[in-house]
C-alpha cells in the first residue's frame, strides 16, 4: 500500500504507555480455560459492539487509574511506523466516506476517532482490552486498537502485510458507517427479542456488511488516490480468510459449530470484501436482505 508521505488523520488519540498495565499475549489470556480462549479468539475476528464482552459494559465506564491520554492532531506526532500508518489509513477512509455520504446519501459523515492503546483502556462500552482485538464502540463511536494485534495477525494467523492491517481498520470503520445508517442499532435492538441462533445470524450479517464496506473503501481509495500495490488485495483476502469463524473454531477446538458463528466463514468474509471492492456500490451491500451470504 502506498501510504508513506500521505496526510494522517486529526482524529487519532494516542493512549499508549499511559498506565493501566500491559496485558501480554500469553499472560493476558492465562486462566481463561478453553472456553474463554475460544471466546477471545472469536472476538478477535474484528468485532462490532463489544459491550457484552468488555468489563463494565454500561454506558459509562470508570477511568483507568493513572491513564494518560494524548490527542494526536496529525501523524507527525506519532513517531512509530504502525501508528503513522494507522493514522494515514484512517484519513483515507475519511476522504472516501465523506464523499460517499455527501454525493450518494446527501448526508454528513461524522468522522470516528481512532484510539491507540496498550493493554487496557477506558471506553464508553466498558474496559477495552488488548485480548479483545480491534473493536468499534457504538456508545462513543470510537475505534480502539492495540497495534500489537497486527503482529499477532501476522505471526499467529499468517496474515501479514500492510494492506491486511488496512483491511482491519477499514472493517472497524465499516461498523461506524453501519452506526450512521442504522444497521448496528437494528441488530442491537433485537437482543433478547430473538433466539440466540437468530441473534448470531444477525451478527454474521452485520460483520459481512462491514467487510463489504471495507471493500468499497478499497475500491474508491485506489480509484481516486492510487493507493494499492500489487498483492494488496490478496493480503486483505488472506486476512479475511484467516479470521473466518469456521477456520478459527477448527483451530481452537478441532471442529466448527455453524449455529454459533458470529462473523461469518472464511469464504463469506472474502466474498463480501471482494464484492465491495469490485463494485464500489454501497447499494449492493445489504446483507440483511439476501439469502445468499
Amino acid at each position: 500500500m502506498r501510504w508513506k508521505g500521505r496526510q494522517g488523520s486529526s482524529n487519532v488519540e494516542d493512549r499508549r504507555g499511559g498506565g493501566g498495565g500491559r496485558m501480554g499475549g500469553t499472560a493476558g489470556k492465562a486462566g481463561l480455560g478453553i472456553g474463554g480462549i475460544i471466546i477471545v479468539i472469536i472476538v478477535m475476528l474484528l468485532g462490532g459492539d463489544p459491550s457484552a464482552l468488555l468489563e463494565g459494559g454500561g454506558a459509562t465506564a470508570i477511568q483507568t487509574e493513572n491513564q494518560v491520554t494524548t490527542t494526536t492532531n496529525s501523524n507527525e506526532r506519532i513517531k512509530d511506523d504502525m501508528g503513522q500508518f494507522s493514522s494515514v489509513v484512517l484519513k483515507e477512509t475519511e476522504d472516501v466516506w465523506n464523499k460517499i455520504f455527501k454525493e450518494e446519501l446527501n448526508a454528513d459523515y461524522p468522522e470516528p476517532k481512532l484510539v491507540l492503546f496498550s493493554g487496557v483502556t477506558n471506553t464508553a462500552c466498558g474496559t477495552g482490552k488488548s485480548a479483545t482485538g480491534p473493536f468499534y464502540c457504538p456508545a462513543d463511536q470510537d475505534i480502539y486498537i492495540d497495534l500489537t494485534f497486527f503482529d499477532e495477525l501476522q505471526n499467529r494467523f499468517g496474515a501479514g502485510g500492510d494492506f491486511a492491517a488496512a483491511y482491519v481498520i477499514a472493517h472497524e470503520v465499516g461498523h461506524h458507517v453501519q452506526k450512521q445508517l442504522g444497521a448496528s442499532d437494528y441488530v442491537n435492538s433485537q437482543r433478547g427479542r430473538v433466539s440466540e441462533t437468530k441473534q448470531n445470524e444477525l451478527s454474521v450479517r452485520l460483520e459481512l456488511q462491514a467487510d463489504f464496506y471495507a471493500g468499497v473503501w478499497a475500491h474508491y481509495a485506489d480509484k481516486w488516490k492510487d493507493i494499492l500495490e500489487e498483492g494488496d488485495i490478496e493480503e486483505a483476502l488472506n486476512a479475511a480468510n484467516a479470521i473466518g469463524d469456521d477456520r478459527l473454531q477448527k483451530q481452537a477446538q478441532g471442529y466448527a459449530v455453524p449455529e454459533s458463528f458470529t462473523h461469518g466463514t472464511s469464504a463469506q468474509r472474502k466474498k463480501w470484501f471482494l464484492k465491495g471492492y469490485q463494485t464500489g456500490d454501497i447499494k449492493q451491500g445489504d446483507t440483511f436482505k439476501t439469502n445468499d451470504l
